[in-house]
């Protein structure tokens, strides 16, 4: 028995985000350190509702871009002072303020494969193996949680259901990346 996952609604509103409308790139990570300390490019997440995505680091900049959901997963890509450059799953990029990024690892299941039809889905597993069954198919766009990744297979939480989905399958952990 599982369980079909479908998309939520990620965004309204007159600047409406049409968050894996195309393709993505994953980049691999990199021993480049920002002026934080921490790595880039980094996963995170969107901490607050509202978003507000800048062409440059500072309020003095113009809004290029809402975002209207928490717990979307971004890429920091560049860091000034207070401001991070991300990346959405879309490939979009502008400015944010690092008080609304959490450290909180999320991911979209396969935004590049929306819109390929109604039968195309990522299975959510029981254990972290392709033979082990299947608990949910979550459709393209999905965002889950992230709990862990073993450098295969992730750990991940969605409308109460929590399973493994591969690595591979998800956009928001590197490929071959492990944590917990």
């Amino acid at each position: 028995m599982f369980v079909n996952l479908s998309r939520v609604s990620l965004a309204s509103g007159v600047l409406a985000l049409s968050l894996l409308a195309g393709p993505s790139v994953t980049f691999a990570q990199s021993s480049t350190k920002g002026s934080s300390g921490l790595p880039l490019p980094r996963f995170v997440s969107l901490k607050a509702e509202k978003v507000n995505l800048r062409v440059g680091p500072s309020t003095d900049y113009a809004v290029s871009w809402r975002y209207l959901k928490s717990g979307l997963p971004v890429e920091i890509i560049r860091e000034y002072e207070n401001w991070r450059q991300i990346r959405d799953a879309d490939g979009t990029e502008g400015w944010v303020s690092q008080t609304l990024l959490s450290g909180q690892r999320t991911a979209v299941a396969a935004p590049w494969m929306r819109g390929k039809g109604n039968n195309v889905y990522v299975m959510m597993r029981r254990d972290s193996t392709s033979s082990a069954a299947v608990i949910a198919k979550l459709e393209p766009g999905v965002v889950v949680k992230i709990e862990e990744c073993n450098g295969n297979w992730c750990k991940a939480e969605t409308q109460g259901v929590t399973g493994w989905v591969s690595q591979e399958e998800i956009w928001g952990a590197y490929p071959g990346e492990a944590f917990k």
